[in-house]
């Protein structure tokens, strides 16, 4: 049982780690670097950076990072680029991975094919999972480098599957299994709920998971056209509102993202579907078995990859870059993206953190440790495009009207879809 993981298995997993780190050359001059980083889900991540911070400034004296914890991801977007236009000064930043596209709208930062230099940077560059890339390469260049990366996984309560008579080690694999599983786990005073999406916060990453199971996209690879009237779309939402009105296996109108944890953790429902970076925190937390399972699929299995990139700002001077994208392959290399996913439960960004020596034995020891990372397989890129905040609100507020019941999902999304394409028409 995962609850009875023993600490001294991760423990020796991150010691082991910590000592095998490469060190990266010192500058020769001394250079100050501000990172703002976004602080929005659950776990210690504030400890985690700033340990990881203070072991980089141990190998390498001549920089010294100031990270500034900005709240959630639109939150640090928002206060980096406030600080970058009254002359503060900011050399890089964790923002969205769907952030590029505003960022490059705005001039503020730089492809990072244009910071590398040599054959080690170029292999680098191409070491990531491709997966984790989409949302980073835009017109062939490379504008984002993934650190805090997610899929949206399914976090379920063995002990309530046993309770009612369902395999605890088979989760549902697609919508009708979810569905029947979700009816005999409900609970008829609504003290216990089968499954819980979060609709507040990110309901746009959640559709995405929905309408990719549905086999749909959301937008286009370029950025300039969404998809969010197409008839598979409008199924993918129809389907969302039926959990709660038709099937009942869901409360009615919309679910907090910033509580569904907690919700999990009180036995408030059963299943749940949130980030992977929640991973540790549950564990941690929770006080009966519980199980993670990739997301189930209805034609096809399929999540939006989600969470943060590394991006360098463009008003920076060449030794700042330079220090930046030390700070950056520091914190990427695999040794310390495995550290990093045993600390959070975020995915290690690389194939080769999982090869190394304390990923491999956290993984064999805790098997949901590698469930986001096997999603991969089955990922799309998460909703981004032009005008982003502007369309991806759209988006937002057709989920919500026809979650509260205020619409109904083809109306909403037609609407949606005929503003979104109004804001996009002149980059076509």
């Amino acid at each position: 049982m995962f609850i009875g993981l023993r600490k001294a298995a991760r423990a020796a997993a991150v010691a082991a780690l910590c000592g095998s780190v490469m060190s990266v050359p010192a500058m020769a001059k001394d250079v100050e670097l501000t990172m703002y980083y976004p602080i929005s889900v659950g776990g210690p991540l504030t400890k985690v950076i700033d340990d990881m911070v203070g072991e980089f400034q141990k190998e390498n004296p001549g920089v010294k990072v100031n990270a500034i914890y900005a709240g959630n991801y639109d939150d640090t977007r928002i206060k980096a680029l406030a600080a970058l236009k009254s002359g503060q000064a900011a050399q890089l930043s964790v923002l969205f991975s769907i952030d590029a596209y505003e960022l490059m709208e705005q001039d503020a930062i730089l492809p990072f094919d244009d910071v590398v230099e040599t054959d080690e940077d170029k292999a680098w560059l191409a070491s990531f999972y491709p997966g984790l890339m989409e949302n980073g390469v835009i017109d062939g260049k490379t504008w984002g480098i993934p650190f805090q990366r997610s899929t949206i996984v399914m976090y379920y309560n063995k002990d309530a599957f046993r309770e009612v008579g369902l395999d605890p080690e088979r989760p549902p694999q697609n919508w009708d299994e979810m569905v029947e599983m979700g009816k005999k786990l409900t609970k008829p005073d609504g003290s216990r709920w089968g499954v819980m999406i979060p609709s507040t916060g990110y309901a746009y990453w959640m559709f995405g998971a929905l309408a990719k199971q549905n086999g749909e996209v959301l937008m286009s690879r370029d950025g300039k056209q969404v998809y969010y009237s197409n008839p598979g779309v409008v199924e993918a939402l129809q389907f969302w509102r039926d959990l709660a009105v038709t099937h009942k296996v869901m409360p009615q109108g919309t679910i907090e993202w910033g509580t569904l944890r907690q919700n999990f953790l009180e036995g408030k429902t059963a299943m749940m579907w949130h980030s992977t970076g929640n991973l540790t925190a549950v564990k941690n937390d929770a006080s009966f078995d519980f199980g993670v399972a990739m997301l189930p699929g209805n034609k096809e299995p399929g999540s939006p990859t989600g969470g943060g990139n590394f991006y360098i700002f463009k008003n920076t001077t060449p030794e700042e870059r330079k220090a930046a994208m030390q700070l950056i392959k520091f914190m990427t290399a695999p040794e310390r993206a495995a550290k990093w996913s045993i600390e959070t439960g975020y995915m290690g960004v690389s194939p080769a953190s999982y090869e190394t020596e304390a990923l491999k034995a956290y993984v064999k020891e805790f098997p949901p440790a590698a469930v986001a990372r096997d999603q991969l397989q089955f990922a799309t890129a998460e909703l981004s495009t032009y005008e982003t905040g502007r369309v991806r609100k759209l988006l937002d507020d057709a989920i919500q009207a026809v979650l509260t019941g205020s619409k109904q999902p083809k109306a909403a999304l037609e609407e949606a879809q005929a503003q979104a394409d109004r804001l996009l028409r002149s980059y076509r």
